[in-house]
């Protein structure tokens, strides 16, 4: 039997599973690749296991418990509700400022998802309240929350640069984030325009943006000067993230700013065991050559021009119904190498930027997390269908926006 495709084709299981149903796919990765690894491939149990990526799983356990921590302690809910304040009364600036506040709040750490999980509820909220449309501020804040997810301290950012390290492309951590946060921006800025953003500063709202949260108390404030030294450590003394996390975490703990058996509880396990399942199938692929027939497959239909463009596009399409940080981009990127010598040197930096591009601009759908939040937030159910159906053609249309932005930006060379 053909193990190249046989390995091929439990991927392609995978992909389809983790959009039609809510198993976690990285438990069924890790099955399918025991299976295929020791009674198809001949391979040992331990050979199998070596794929699990235990760095990673270390990294992305240190960082989510520190902002889970700082998120069930009140701090990152505190931070947001301030931080909203100085654009009270403006109804032009308060999307803007939400933007803003949502790519800040996901580069410190929390990646994306948290951010929407905190901010979405106070935006949708004031937006009801102000006259601004639902819609609008869905965009503004789903793109502000993306724009951060490739930070190199936030879960996706870490998932991203370890793929990215493995296949020769590491050292570019603050390039991979500047790109993606400038594609969400100008998507963002887009959207604000065309869809009467501009309109909003013809008038003044008398009322209050969001409660202030209080005043920050002992613990909040011990939070943020442990998160502040863990980032200059990591920035400016080359400190292990995710083992500087774990210290820092224990320092709260142990300083009474925290719970660890609450923030343990509530984090994102289902992600990170998606991560490392699907990272093990990989690494089976690697070795059975699966990528190498899937990067056939592909080249087969992209040109070296157009290949930018095109692995924007399949990966947006994927990204709809699918997890980018869990699925898509633990799939493709192992990919880039390969295809990049397959169409004679193709640059392999522009495709992996256009696939984290590409398959991170259509997550505001409400197919995806931070959609789901929005929708969710929404003030009524009328409103929620309306704003479904709106997010949902957003969504699908980035997929191609994404497409041609990776090509202009990146391809052509």
């Amino acid at each position: 039997m053909n193990l190249a495709a046989l390995s091929l084709g439990a991927l392609a299981v995978a992909i389809v599973v983790s959009c039609v149903t809510r198993l976690n796919v990285g438990i069924l990765a890790i099955a399918m690749a025991w299976i295929i690894g020791v009674y198809f491939a001949g391979m040992s149990a331990n050979d199998v296991m070596n794929g699990f990526p235990t760095q990673l799983f270390l990294t992305l356990a240190g960082v989510t418990l520190l902002f889970t921590l700082a998120q069930t302690n009140g701090t990152l809910d505190k931070l947001a509700h301030h931080a909203v304040r100085i654009c009270r009364g403006n109804r032009g600036v308060i999307p803007i400022m939400f933007f803003l506040l949502a790519l800040a709040l996901a580069s410190m750490g929390p990646g994306n998802i948290a951010t929407a999980a905190l901010i979405a509820p106070m935006a949708m909220a004031t937006a009801g309240r102000a006259g601004i449309p639902l819609f609008l501020m869905a965009i503004m804040v789903g793109n502000g929350a993306n724009a951060g997810s490739l930070s190199p301290f936030a879960p996706t950012g870490i998932i991203v640069n370890n793929l990215m390290s493995r296949i020769g492309l590491g050292g570019h951590e603050g390039v991979t984030y500047l790109y993606n946060a400038l594609a969400h921006a100008f998507v963002a800025m887009c959207g604000y325009i065309i869809f009467g953003g501009l309109k909003l500063f013809a008038g003044r709202w008398k009322g209050q943006a969001v409660e202030t949260g209080g005043p920050f108390e002992r613990r909040n404030w011990i939070t943020l000067g442990a998160i502040a030294a863990l980032l200059v450590s990591v920035i400016f003394f080359k400190v292990n993230v995710g083992m500087g996390a774990f210290l820092v975490a224990v320092v709260l703990v142990l300083l009474k700013c925290g719970d660890d058996l609450d923030a343990i509880k509530k984090m994102p396990w289902g992600v990170i065991v998606m991560v490392s399942g699907v990272t093990v199938l990989i690494a089976l692929l690697e070795k059975t050559r699966g990528l190498d027939l899937f990067v056939s497959l592909l080249a087969r239909f992209a040109t070296h021009d157009t290949v930018t463009g095109m692995v924007a596009l399949v990966t947006g399409i994927i990204s709809v119904y699918s997890s980018t940080s869990g699925v898509v981009l633990p799939a493709f990127l192992p990919m880039v190498p390969g295809l990049s010598e397959r169409l004679g040197g193709a640059d392999p930096m522009a495709i992996a930027m256009s696939m984290n591009i590409g398959s991170h601009l259509v997550d505001v759908s409400p197919l995806s997390t931070i959609g789901a939040l929005c929708i969710a937030s929404a003030s009524d159910r009328a409103d929620g269908r309306s704003l479904f159906n709106k997010l949902l053609a957003w969504g699908v249309s980035m997929s191609v926006v994404g497409a041609l932005i990776c090509y202009v930006a990146f391809g052509r060379r």
